[in-house]
């Protein structure tokens, strides 16, 4: 290795590392999305998400990530999204989420043979306190499991005054 690189390697490391956390977006407090296996989405699966909030006083806009396959057979979606709270008390909501025009037509962003949604299911929400919530979601279809789908994310973010 020649002298000079030994040097120049770490500096351009520590350059790109900086680059990459200064690309975050400063608004988002979670943004994570988990595979399902296999594409089969069972009942007993539920994608679970731990978000830490720091701030009460000020809203929050919270969303559902989908990301189904071209095979996937209905037009909507319907979940369960079970909020819990740092004092353990418990809340679950059923949502539905249009997938897909009464003709066929997609409304996600594709990909290849995946098409991607993000829905609002919570907007310019105040959590109650300050804490450690835990979201739950799981499916809610007459499938057991639900196939074709890939993954289930959430995200939660500031919401900010436009």
């Amino acid at each position: 290795m020649k002298p000079g690189f030994k040097y120049l390697f770490p500096v351009m490391m520590a350059f790109v590392m900086l680059s990459w956390s200064g690309c975050a977006d400063p608004n988002a407090v979670i943004d994570k999305n988990i595979e399902i296996v296999n594409n089969n989405w069972a009942y007993t699966n539920k994608v679970k998400f731990e978000v830490k909030i720091d701030d009460e006083q000020i809203p929050y806009n919270l969303y559902l990530n989908l990301r189904v396959t071209a095979d996937y057979k209905y037009s909507n979606m319907f979940v369960l999204i079970q909020q819990i709270n740092p004092n353990k008390h418990s809340a679950a909501t059923r949502y539905e989420v249009k997938l897909a025009n009464p003709d066929g037509e997609w409304l996600g962003d594709g990909s290849g043979n995946l098409y991607s949604f993000q829905t609002p299911f919570k907007t310019n929400y105040k959590f109650p306190a300050k804490g450690t919530y835990i979201f739950q979601i799981e499916q809610n279809m007459r499938d057991n499991p639900l196939k074709e789908v890939s993954d289930v994310g959430l995200r939660v973010e500031k919401a900010v005054a436009k």
